[in-house]
């Protein structure tokens, strides 16, 4: 019989495997708890700010409130751009049963326009259900009254009023003041370039053209903002709190709207421009570019149609004549002209030069007209100014040279930007050798330098820089910038425009600038002066230059006749003119373009401004002649 083997268990072994999977287990169970414990404190109080911030995002939103823009005035406190409440037609989704169907009976019983579903179901789509969508956001007061009788058969459908912009004078200042436009995605990357985009939050519109553009950041004002309360689903549930913004600051313009409704007035929808100026300060009076546009167009939103005929209309009424439209100066820079030559010492007050009927370059046969056939005879500075002689002035450019012209000329602000306000100006071109050598790779000719001595050839300059030089003219040299913001009126008051107080030209004797002045009164004052008919029987004294600039270039014998000619290759009409003569007060400066002669068309425009703003409005304005409206057979070029 076998003895069965019996083993024996080792206890001490396994209780010490035991233990050590035991303490295994429990420091793993420790350091899985300690790492809880550390996340709970991460969470709770390290992150405590981030996450409770987090946690409030989800409860509590911050919406933005768009500031009230603020208001434009004239100088006498005319209200010229305004906040007008627009009635928006707004539908809550969720809150219709049948949105097809109620889209549909509104469109009917409002008689909206074509294409106003497809527009709304398409937003619809974009927007939560619970969100208020716009089905129509310019509705009538006749339409708003239509469907409060209704409304009780239209549930999740109301009524909702914004302030739009509104410009009561419609096209009369939409060159100075512009307008505002909804905002786009140029818009948008400006604004955060620019680092404002947080305070547009909640803004739709933004200026895009004139005053509203350039005194964006003073018409807008400061947003503000109201923190509410929203469920899980995102709807409002009640406001916490409101942080009122900042209304724009109401601005005061130098433009008075007697004198811009005037000068819209006296250019009738003809193509051309009217300056208006105080020369002293360089406040900007009347400015009007005709043909000129409704910018409430812009505002609610411009249709295809409407935006391609302005774009497409040959008389180009978005650019804005006054600082956009180039023209040669023509003999208005005559004057100019006389002060550089007195300073040069080209010319004397008594220097006497005998115009014949051409000038031409000593050495070469090419004749250089005057606009008189026969000529003038004989001639001093004054009386070369007062019948606008231009073998005078062609003598003169020649033997100053254009170095010195273009020197002289830009201190009078010729080739370079006014100053003025307003972002839509151009340059113009006042010509040198370098600008002929970059823009055309040719040299300088003297043949080019006798055109510029009376305002033609290369020459072109806008009627903002006319006024301009005409008012340095006046002020003996002092630089003058045109501006139109007269003053900024907010809760800290009403703060004025700066003045510019520094020199365009010192002239070597203060009389040369009273010597050009003289050759302008005589102009209209004078026996033979080219606006003494336009400025008869004036109760105050005027002093003034007529121009007539040729569009297209003439043969060397060929005989101006607008009458044979089209529309747009006729001259255009320029005048410039100051008043009162011993102590200006405006500056006129003018262009109608291809209207023929200076002195025959846009004279009798320069005196009727002069009449209006320098004479009482009820006393009765004396006559003043008409312009002519039918060109002559050969209108002469002053």
């Amino acid at each position: 019989m076998l003895k069965q083997r019996i083993e024996m268990r080792d206890h001490s072994a396994e209780g010490n495997l035991f233990f050590r999977r035991t303490l295994v287990a429990y420091i793993v169970i420790v350091t899985l708890m300690l790492i809880l414990l550390g996340n709970l404190y991460y969470l709770q109080v390290e992150s405590y700010d981030t996450y409770q911030t987090r946690s409030n995002s989800n409860r509590i939103r911050v919406v933005p409130v768009a500031p009230p823009r603020g208001l434009i005035y004239d100088a006498n406190g005319v209200l010229l751009a305004e906040n007008r409440p627009v009635y928006s037609l707004e539908i809550v989704p969720e809150e219709t049963k049948d949105l097809e169907k109620t889209t549909d009976e509104l469109i009917q019983l409002l008689s909206l326009p074509e294409g106003t579903k497809e527009k709304f179901l398409t937003e619809v789509k974009r927007q939560r259900r619970f969100k208020p969508v716009a089905l129509y956001e310019k509705l009538s007061e006749h339409q708003v009254a239509l469907f409060s009788v209704n409304q009780h058969n239209y549930p999740g459908a109301s009524i909702e009023a914004y302030l739009k912009r509104y410009y009561p004078f419609g096209d009369t200042l939409t060159h100075a003041l512009g307008y505002v436009a909804k905002i786009n995605i140029k818009d948008v990357e400006r604004l955060e370039k620019e680092e404002k985009i947080a305070n547009y939050a909640a803004t739709q519109d933004i200026g895009k053209q004139g005053v509203e553009k350039f005194y964006e950041d003073e018409l807008h004002g400061v947003a503000g903002y109201q923190e509410v309360e929203v469920n899980n689903r995102g709807r409002v549930v009640r406001t916490l709190k409101f942080q009122p913004p900042v209304p724009g600051k109401d601005i005061y313009l130098n433009i008075d709207i007697r004198m811009q409704l005037k000068a819209q007035q006296l250019l009738g929808g003809q193509r051309g421009a009217i300056v208006m100026m105080d020369p002293t300060t360089g406040a900007i009076i009347a400015m009007e570019s005709s043909p000129s546009y409704d910018p409430n167009l812009f505002v609610t939103g411009i249709s295809s149609a409407n935006y391609s005929a302005l774009l497409n209309d040959p008389s180009r009424p978005l650019v804005n004549r006054t600082t956009q439209g180039i023209y040669a100066p023509a003999s208005t820079v005559k004057p100019m002209m006389s002060v550089m030559g007195l300073n040069e010492g080209a010319i004397t007050p008594n220097y006497r030069y005998f115009g014949g009927p051409s000038f031409s370059i000593p050495g070469t046969t090419k004749k250089f007209r005057d606009w008189r056939k026969w000529g003038h005879g004989w001639l001093d500075v004054y009386r070369a100014i007062e019948v606008s002689a231009d073998t005078y002035f062609y003598d003169l450019a020649y033997r100053v040279g254009i170095d010195k012209i273009h020197s002289y000329m830009t201190k009078f602000g010729f080739g370079q930007y006014s100053g003025v306000d307003l972002y839509e100006e151009t340059k113009g071109v006042m010509p040198s050798r370098d600008w002929k050598m970059a823009r055309w790779r040719q040299p300088w000719y003297q043949g080019d330098t006798i055109s510029i001595g009376i305002g033609q050839g290369y020459w072109s300059a806008t009627p903002i820089q006319l006024a301009k030089a005409t008012s340095i003219l006046t002020q003996n040299g002092h630089d003058v910038t045109p501006h139109l913001l007269k003053s900024t009126a907010s809760q800290e008051g009403v703060v004025d425009a700066p003045i510019n107080p520094n020199m365009a030209l010192q002239a070597k004797n203060e009389s040369y600038w009273q010597v050009a002045r003289e050759g302008m009164w005589r102009v209209i004052n004078g026996n033979e002066g080219t606006g003494r008919k336009a400025f008869a029987n004036t109760p105050y004294k005027a002093a003034g230059k007529s121009g007539t600039a040729q569009v297209v270039n003439m043969k060397e014998n060929q005989v101006y006749n607008a009458k044979a000619m089209k529309v747009e290759h006729r001259d255009n009409a320029l005048f410039v003119a100051f008043a009162p003569y011993d102590a200006p007060k405006a500056v006129v400066a003018l262009v109608l373009e291809n209207a023929g002669g200076g002195s025959a068309n846009a004279a009798p425009v320069a005196r009727a401004m002069l009449d209006a703003y320098l004479l009482p409005p009820e006393a009765p304005l004396p006559p003043a002649p008409e312009p002519q409206t039918q060109p002559s057979e050969a209108t002469p070029h002053e």
